[in-house]
């Protein structure tokens, strides 16, 4: 009987939501991954998938992609992204961040705010940035976190990032010994603003941490637009806020093509160059997305076709 009821729950999925994109605004506690799976209750559907992690710790802007519109996630997961960020300058942890272990004490009193500016400041521009050792980045195909946690000593490779804007908001002096500072950042995709804090405290010799992360964006998508897990329970199974045709249409330039081009690229076929900066979305005469393309050697060349079979 619990196989039988199992089943039926399974069944239960094969009512597919919408394809399209949901951007939700994560609740600390939750990985992304639980976010994930609470989205394929919601949808009835298995095919759910997130573009871009965001720790447990972390709240805000995490974009779910329902059916077809996983296949956007790739674009959206190099999307560049902006941070509401609070670090704690004195105190130096093993995963960088408020959830691990306090590895070293350094008064940070005495340092001034024009210090804490300038080390900040250091941090903008192009980059070379170490990622956190307690990541998800792969080692001879094991996470790094993983590593960390079974005692290993892990030394990830220096990695090129961006950070666009780096502006200190208030820096804040609430406890002895150590130095609250917020901050606003956006950054391309890769950045660990786990690492900048670390970095920053650093550069000031009293050691950081991250003690609060929230995502304000990812492309073009923000907190504005993002629904909390119970706003999206209280309307399931119609979870999907921006359906496929218009989160291409958000994301990506758009090309039109003729119905004789739609056909051909919709078999995976090449159309003919318009000189459009890739990838860009390509829709037909109906309005519908039939694929993401790219111009190289001559030819506008399918990346992914998304036009339903």
């Amino acid at each position: 009987m619990r196989w039988r009821a199992a089943r039926r729950g399974l069944a239960g999925l094969a009512v597919v939501s919408a394809d399209g994109l949901i951007v939700v605004d994560k609740p600390g506690g939750m990985t992304s991954h639980d976010v994930v799976a609470r989205i394929r209750r919601l949808a009835r559907t298995r095919r759910v998938g997130h573009g871009g992690t965001l720790d447990p710790m972390a709240t805000g802007v995490l974009v779910i992609g329902v059916g077809r519109a996983t296949r956007l996630l790739t674009y959206v997961i190099g999307a560049g992204k902006s941070y509401a960020a609070t670090v704690r300058l004195g105190q130096a942890t093993v995963t960088d961040d408020a959830e691990g272990d306090v590895l070293a004490t350094t008064p940070a009193g005495t340092v001034t705010d024009e210090a804490i500016r300038s080390a900040f400041a250091a941090l903008t521009g192009e980059i070379d940035q170490v990622p956190s050792a307690v990541s998800a980045i792969k080692i001879d195909g094991q996470r790094a976190y993983k590593r960390v946690r079974e005692g290993e000593s892990v030394e990830l490779p220096a990695r090129r990032v961006t950070v666009s804007r780096l502006d200190v908001l208030a820096i804040r002096r609430d406890t002895p010994d150590v130095v609250d500072v917020d901050v606003d950042v956006t950054c391309s995709s890769g950045t660990y603003i786990r690492a900048l804090a670390r970095d920053a405290g650093l550069a000031l010799s009293v050691g950081g941490h991250l003690t609060a992360l929230r995502r304000t964006a990812v492309g073009g998508f923000a907190l504005t637009e993002a629904a909390t897990l119970d706003e999206l329970e209280q309307r399931a199974p119609e979870v999907v806020n921006l359906p496929l045709d218009a989160a291409a249409d958000r994301f990506f330039p758009r090309r039109q093509a003729t119905a004789d081009e739609a056909k051909v690229l919709s078999h995976g076929g090449p159309l003919d160059p318009v000189g459009l900066a890739g990838p860009y979305a390509v829709f037909g005469p109906g309005g519908g997305l039939i694929a993401i393309v790219s111009e190289r050697d001559g030819r506008a060349r399918a990346e992914i076709v998304l036009a339903p079979a």
